[in-house]
């Protein structure tokens, strides 16, 4: 069975307006169908109705962030009704980032999750661990609890509309990448909880990406993973060409 793989291009706090519509110009006509490769752009919240508007038959938008009420007075924040109303279609939840600096708990994922789902956006969860918990050997451990605490309270019909990110952090922005050999392992071993929990069918077809310093160098090594289905990207998302180079060898998935 296939399961699409997804290219989503994470672009942080980066990019002008005219930088970001820059982008989607040069790479609109240029990914392929959404039936082969899902390409998703999760731009800042300032920048996502322009880029909608703009967006191809075959690029989507995602937001990297949003609060979990439908509205309220949370000044600065961003609801899932908002982002669908400007046709948002995919939402980072629980990045590393948020949950180290905008005090993101696993519990503020799972409603997250739960809201993203409930106003048809697609949440992409994210989860990974420290180099601490690496180099003691425990990540699988830690990063089972992460995934068991995300999924409460979902239920089975909805666990294919969300995408599940393996993140570690000590990868991110660093340079330093897990071997494509410990990515696909962990990355199994979240696909084990979602058979404990929902059952093998779905763990099967849960798409479920690897992010950390993922590059034109080292993607394809990564994609040919066989529990690998897709990236996550931060820096390599920002420019046009090293974005479509991560695209078409999603391709060959």
């Amino acid at each position: 069975m296939r399961r699409t793989p997804v290219i989503a291009g994470n672009w942080k706090m980066y990019k002008t307006k005219d930088d970001a519509l820059a982008f989607i110009y040069a790479v609109n006509l240029e990914v392929p169908e959404f039936e082969k490769v899902e390409t998703v752009i999760c731009a800042p919240s300032i920048f996502l109705r322009d880029l909608v508007k703009r967006e191809g038959e075959n690029l989507k938008i995602g937001a990297q962030n949003m609060h979990y009420l439908d509205e309220g007075a949370y000044t600065g924040e961003v609801s899932a009704p908002m982002l669908r109303s400007y046709g948002v279609d995919y939402v980072v939840i629980g990045h590393s980032e948020r949950r180290a600096y905008y005090n993101e708990t696993d519990e503020s994922v799972n409603l997250k999750a739960i809201q993203a789902i409930k106003y048809d956006l697609t949440p992409i969860v994210c989860c990974g661990e420290s180099l601490e918990i690496r180099e003691a050997g425990t990540t699988n451990d830690f990063v089972k609890q992460q995934v068991i605490k995300a999924y409460q309270n979902i239920p089975a019909e909805d666990v294919l509309k969300t995408i599940i990110a393996y993140e570690p952090i000590w990868a991110i922005g660093t340079g330093r990448t897990a071997t494509p050999e410990q990515a696909n392992e962990t990355i199994q071993a979240i696909r084990e909880v979602i058979k404990s929990l929902y059952g093998e069918k779905i763990s099967e077809q849960l798409r479920i990406l690897y992010g950390g310093s993922v590059n034109p160098k080292n993607v394809d090594s990564l994609i040919a993973m066989p529990d690998i289905d897709g990236a996550l990207v931060g820096g390599a998302s920002l420019d046009p060409t090293s974005y479509l180079t991560l695209v078409k060898a999603a391709l060959k998935k």
